[in-house]
């Protein structure tokens, strides 16, 4: 029997935006998508997994929600068939419209301006991508109960304002874009980093991401910060395969047999790296350092000085606590360990950054040879860890270090 929960994950995003089209509102279409797999999960142990998961899927949610319109319509029968009705002409019927994909459709319906935009990219990444409270709390550094809050509160407000579902006119598109940009990312980071669950990576995430890039690229040709997330993904992806061994543990960059990272998606990337050229945006700069660690020989022949550069830079466009963080690594590979722990101190105080300061201050006390200091922030790290490959590499950190 097939893996029910990788199925689910990889068919709720596309099933919930062909629901939301088709009938116009979010709520009945997460609810119809949800009674249909909780259907799923009876009828597929017995019957098996149907050869197209996502049509049965679909197919079941939409008799779900008109079921739902008719239980709650108070309209005699016939005037209700013909309400179901004109929602279907008047989703599957409309004007030529530049973005096909339903689910770029989605996040640019979800990017309304009326929504502040935390608001927007909390309600994307649950209707659209599927992922739970709990992994959209971890990407946006923000407690699970706000995340839950600020769902509910989009989704009222789209119903009281009656706020239509539908996307905007071409023209107004670049305006939501940089939304869309940051839902992609989300989602295809959610896949290479997993912040929980048995497994490191997420594939189907992984794959959506990538391929949710290259949509927009194709639909906005001359958007460059779209080819540079496009090719920030792509560049990151040809490594996908090596960051676990064969038992799924993680294989740090390091380690990672170079001679099997994807030769084309890394091609790919660069002619990407290459249309992004003037991009002012946050994803040109991550796309340069994923560049040069990409194209580097070996671990020792990395260019730590133009990596730092590229932080640098990236500091210039957003003040993250999460690039300050990174870039002290970056600059202990640099200027040494010493260097890289003064410039951690910076930023450790942020609670933004609480879960990932303990493993980066680890890894440069371990490099500078300082093992019964880097022992107890490993320690540190393990607790603050969801991701039982993350906590299982901490582990092995642990045992090296003699804990």
């Amino acid at each position: 029997m097939a893996d029910l929960d990788s199925v689910f994950r990889r068919e709720w995003g596309p099933a919930v935006a062909t629901l939301a089209r088709w009938s116009g509102d979010l709520t009945v279409a997460e609810d119809a998508v949800q009674e249909a797999c909780a259907e799923a999960l009876r009828a597929w142990p017995r019957d098996g997994v149907p050869e197209h998961p996502g049509g049965w899927l679909v197919t079941v949610a939409r008799n779900r929600a008109r079921d739902r319109l008719r239980r709650e319509s108070v309209r005699p029968g016939k005037e209700l068939a013909a309400v179901v009705d004109e929602i279907r002409a008047r989703t599957e019927h409309t004007d030529p419209h530049p973005v096909r994909d339903d689910e770029l459709r989605m996040m640019f319906t979800c990017a309304h301006p009326a929504l502040d935009r935390a608001s927007q990219l909390a309600l994307t990444l649950r209707l659209v991508s599927g992922l739970t409270v709990a992994e959209i709390a971890r990407a946006l550094l923000q407690t699970e109960a706000a995340v839950a809050q600020r769902i509910t509160r989009a989704k009222n407000k789209i119903r009281h304002a009656n706020i239509p579902l539908r996307v905007p006119p071409a023209e107004l598109l670049p305006e939501r874009t940089p939304h869309v940009l940051s839902c992609i990312y989300s989602v295809f980071t959610e896949g290479y980093w997993s912040t929980a669950g048995p497994s490191a990576i997420r594939d189907e995430l992984c794959d959506e991401g990538v391929r949710l890039a290259g949509e927009l690229c194709a639909l906005m040709p001359a958007e460059r910060d779209a080819h540079a997330l496009a090719a920030l993904v792509l560049l990151h992806d040809s490594r996908r395969s090596t960051r676990v061994d064969a038992s799924g543990a993680l294989v740090p960059l390091e380690e990672q047999d170079r001679s099997r990272w994807d030769r084309a998606r890394i091609a790919r990337g660069l002619d990407r790296l290459r249309l992004a050229e003037g991009s002012t945006g946050p994803y040109l700069p991550q796309a340069v350092i994923a560049s040069l660690h990409a194209t580097a020989p070996s671990w020792e022949d990395t260019d730590w000085r133009a990596i730092c550069a590229a932080y640098d830079w990236l500091l210039q466009v957003t003040n993250s606590p999460v690039v300050r963080a990174n870039r002290a690594l970056a600059v202990g590979l640099r200027d040494g360990p010493d260097a890289g722990l003064a410039a951690l101190e910076e930023v450790a105080g942020d609670p933004r950054v609480a879960r990932m300061v303990p493993s980066i201050r680890a890894d440069l006390l371990r490099r500078a040879g300082r093992l019964g200091e880097a022992l107890t922030w490993y320690r540190k790290a393990l607790d603050a860890n969801g991701s039982e490959a993350s906590r299982e590499f901490l582990r092995r950190r642990i045992a090296e270090c003699g804990g």
